[in-house]
């Protein structure tokens, strides 16, 4: 018997794909000019060109992100990872607390907002004693069952973003005196299948579009707000 170095099982399937990890920079500038010549109302391949890139990567872009910039490409976008106090943060907070460093100060060694730590340590500080208490094992806990607690959906307890997103999905929007509006335009090409300009789909809204579309529509009305994510999740529930 010959030793094939590999078991067969192995040999039949594919091998590990490594993770292709964060966009690169240059991705993301070529990104940011092709969005923009979008916006400037060159088509999806022209402004590919006008990016460095080639026609079909641009078509790509354009469908895969529904017509709307990403929100990551945003100057003003929050890395996700930013959002919420991670443990070492908290057990830092904690020993400053210790020591009795002023809030303030704690902020700016942390580059958090002071009013963040100011509020953790209200929100998620140990009080059996009469006092504000801060530990990090106690705030992480607080802060993971908060985390855990069922809330309300934006959706469920907004019955005008409701109706906005349901008549945008179902493609029937109409104005206040009753007259029906188009959705948005589809431009069939041929390339792979017969027109289907009267399919309702054809003429419906996808969640990027209706989540980047309520900043234009409400753009003094923070109640209606949504992201494409909650959605999409929506959807899925239903």
């Amino acid at each position: 018997m010959t030793k094939t170095g590999r078991r067969k099982s192995e040999r039949s399937t594919r091998g590990k794909l490594n993770s292709p990890g964060r966009p690169p920079v240059w991705q993301r500038e070529n990104l940011c000019r092709f969005w923009r010549g979008v916006a400037a109302g060159h088509s999806s391949e022209v402004s590919a060109v006008q990016a460095g890139v080639s026609g079909p990567v641009g078509i790509r872009w354009f469908q895969s992100s529904g017509g709307m910039p990403p929100t990551h490409l945003a100057p003003s976008a929050t890395s996700l990872t930013r959002r919420k106090l991670t443990f070492s943060e908290r057990e830092e907070i904690a020993l400053e607390c210790a020591r009795g460093t002023a809030i303030r100060a704690i902020a700016r060694k942390l580059s958090r907002s002071p009013s963040t730590i100011s509020r953790e340590i209200r929100c998620n500080s140990a009080t059996r004693s009469g006092d504000f208490d801060y530990r990090a094992i106690t705030a992480q806990w607080h802060a993971d069952r908060a985390a855990q607690r069922p809330k309300p959906s934006k959706l469920a307890s907004n019955p005008a973003l409701r109706d906005y997103v349901q008549d945008r999905l179902s493609g029937l929007i109409a104005t206040p005196g009753g007259i029906a509006l188009d959705g948005p335009v589809v431009v069939w090409k041929g390339r792979r299948a017969v027109h289907r300009q009267s399919r309702r789909w054809s003429c419906a809204w996808s969640p990027e579009q209706i989540a980047q579309r309520l900043k234009m529509d409400f753009p003094e009305d923070p109640t209606m707000r949504i992201s494409h994510e909650a959605i999409y999740q929506a959807l899925y529930i239903q």
